[in-house]
């Protein structure tokens, strides 16, 4: 694990020693939970995560808390959404901060620029090189939103 990747988990581990002395059940059982996911990733590589997996694995447990709150809030659950939102804000703090679309679309542009993309035929290449560029820093979904919309008017 490189040095930056041990001190995310090293602040995550003090900021859930810190709930846990503050009795603060909700981030202590968010920071846990966030813990054990990361566990179970490097038991899967076979080894320590590198920072930006650690992100991966940060962003898909706000994924998944993005989930629960569309799903409760449809249900009427509207206790749990709120549990959900804490949880989320929690996680958020461990994130780098978030690209915004324009700043996503100026990093497509120029991956767009460098493999020759000129339609949408070309997102597969154009997604493959700005993924590692973004990681923890966008979603998934905002970025190939971006690009399918950047590339579909370069083909016209």
């Amino acid at each position: 694990m490189n040095e930056s990747g041990q001190r995310l988990l090293d602040r995550i581990q003090a900021d859930l020693l810190d709930a846990t002395r503050r009795q603060d059940v909700i981030a202590r059982e968010t920071l846990r939970l966030l813990r054990s996911a990361i566990r179970y990733a490097e038991v899967e590589r076979g080894r320590p995560l590198e920072e930006a997996e650690v992100y991966e694995v940060i962003a898909r447990q706000i994924r998944q808390r993005r989930e629960s709150i569309a799903e409760f809030e449809k249900g009427g659950r509207l206790d749990l959404a709120a549990k959900e939102r804490s949880e989320l804000e929690i996680l958020g703090r461990y994130l780098p901060a978030q690209l915004s679309r324009e700043e996503v679309a100026e990093l497509a542009r120029q991956v767009m620029a460098e493999v020759g993309a000129s339609g949408s035929r070309d997102v597969g290449k154009v997604m493959a090189r700005l993924m590692p560029r973004v990681r923890g820093r966008a979603e998934g979904r905002l970025v190939s939103e971006v690009v399918q919309e950047l590339l579909a008017r370069e083909a016209h």
